[in-house]
């Protein structure tokens, strides 16, 4: 049997064994030592001064506008090292209500979220060289007015699928979810003594420091790879044992573009056959960030006959030709011979005078999005696409290119990789140690 609590929104079993040493609780099974408090009793809420986004620049006080928690990844924001890149507002302090002044330690919750994810989005401020700070236009404001919640544990706690379950129950609107200042005070949540939270809150911080290091490394190694996109492939900078001059051709004389087919409905769902028929949509799945290797639809070898249906090679590069999608400026690489529907085209290139890789990094680098038809509808032509300018080295030095960018391709993938596993075994910490599942010893915060 299930029992919903109508206060939290949150479902309980009741049938279910509570394990020694745990109680039932309106938010789940948690410690017998933890306390369940209602925020309304640890906080304070009041609303933020309302302002524009037009009215901030980069004189003034800081100010915290709604749309930059939405946009943010982190559950805090940290006023001197982000003072630089914080918006600011120039008016007197004088007209800004003390509750809309942010302190350390205070939490800002958004009022209003355009979709589920973003109901519960909040920052922790820390500010604790007392900048002037302003909180803006659709926030909440919570001043903490116990000392039951040390400042660490407040970057956490709010993001539990229990208490976000709450925020959700409590959410009005269709387009728009908004929450009030009175229902996030009903919202209740899960409390250990003060020495846990921190314990919990260091194990949290060491997660995100290696999540941070992770996405700085990632970040200056894509710039080095882009850096090294611009100085190789435009032969600034050569490889050694290589010289001469490079060779200016169109796109026409190293190969030929082609349009996708049409593509009935009544034909398309086939989970297996001879053809993969890749549709624009297809270029978004998981595994086809560079190669198309999965499909939603197959073909065999007698409907693509039927259909008249172009089979293009292995290492043509593919991408959108007709709609809006030419300007998500997405360019795959075929791995096997495969069909394309007719809002795609495909560039099937002579291998006796270009590699397919390096052409393809050149793509990359080639905003298709400029070349479309001023038309209703937006489109490539295929004589357009053939008139593309390229600058190319010999086949030996194309191959060479190709593989360096290659292999630092291949080292974004394993380091994009080590921050989604970092990520996820964040995201099980938080779950096990905000519910009291694994306790730390209390040392652990020494």
């Amino acid at each position: 049997m299930e029992v919903r609590e109508a206060n939290a929104g949150y479902l309980v079993a009741a049938n279910k064994r509570v394990p020694a040493g745990y109680k039932q609780t309106e938010v789940g099974v948690i410690p017998e030592d933890w306390k369940v408090k209602r925020l309304g009793d640890l906080f304070t809420f009041s609303g933020g001064y309302s302002a524009s986004r037009d009215q901030l620049s980069t004189e003034g006080h800081c100010y915290l506008h709604y749309g930059d928690i939405h946009k943010s990844s982190k559950t805090y924001i940290d006023v001197r090292a982000e003072y630089q890149d914080i918006p600011k507002l120039a008016i007197p302090l004088k007209s800004v209500s003390a509750s809309s002044l942010l302190d350390d330690g205070d939490v800002v919750f958004v009022d209003a979220s355009e979709d589920d994810e973003g109901t519960s989005k909040h920052v922790v401020v820390v500010n604790k060289e007392k900048k002037p700070f302003i909180s803006g236009l659709h926030t909440i404001v919570a001043k903490c007015n116990t000392d039951e919640l040390a400042h660490e544990y407040r970057c956490y706690c709010f993001q539990t699928p229990a208490i976000r379950q709450q925020f959700l129950f409590y959410a009005v609107g269709t387009k728009v979810s908004g929450i009030s200042k009175t229902n996030i005070a009903k919202i209740t949540l899960p409390v250990p003594s003060v020495p846990e939270q921190t314990a919990i809150a260091e194990a949290l911080s060491d997660a995100d420091a290696l999540i941070e290091s992770l996405e700085q490394l990632l970040t200056k190694k894509r710039h080095l790879k882009q850096g090294a996109m611009q100085q190789l492939l435009t032969g600034k900078k050569r490889l050694p044992g290589f010289s001469g001059e490079w060779e200016v051709v169109n796109s026409s004389d190293i190969g030929r573009f082609r349009g996708g087919s049409g593509f009935p409905i009544k034909f398309q769902g086939a989970t297996s056959g001879e053809y993969p028929f890749f549709k624009v949509s297809d270029m978004n799945s998981e595994g086809n960030e560079t190669f198309m290797q999965t499909a939603n639809n197959y073909i065999s070898e007698a409907l693509r006959k039927q259909l008249g249906a172009t089979a293009f090679p292995p290492n043509s590069i593919v991408f959108a030709k007709v709609g809006a999608a030419v300007f998500l400026e997405r360019k795959k690489i075929l791995t096997q011979v495969s069909c394309l529907d007719n809002n795609m085209a495909g560039f099937v290139l002579n291998p006796d005078r270009a590699d397919c890789r390096f052409i393809h990094y050149v793509l990359l680098n080639t905003k298709l999005g400029d070349l479309v038809s001023t038309t209703a509808l937006p489109s490539l032509s295929g004589s357009v696409l053939a008139a593309i300018e390229l600058e190319l080295p010999s086949l030996a030095e194309q191959i060479a290119i190709a593989a360096i960018l290659s292999d630092m391709d291949a080292e974004l993938a394993a380091l994009e990789a080590k921050l989604a596993k970092a990520r996820s075994l964040k995201q099980g910490m938080m779950q096990e140690l905000l519910t009291g599942r694994i306790r730390l010893p209390l040392d652990a915060a020494a």
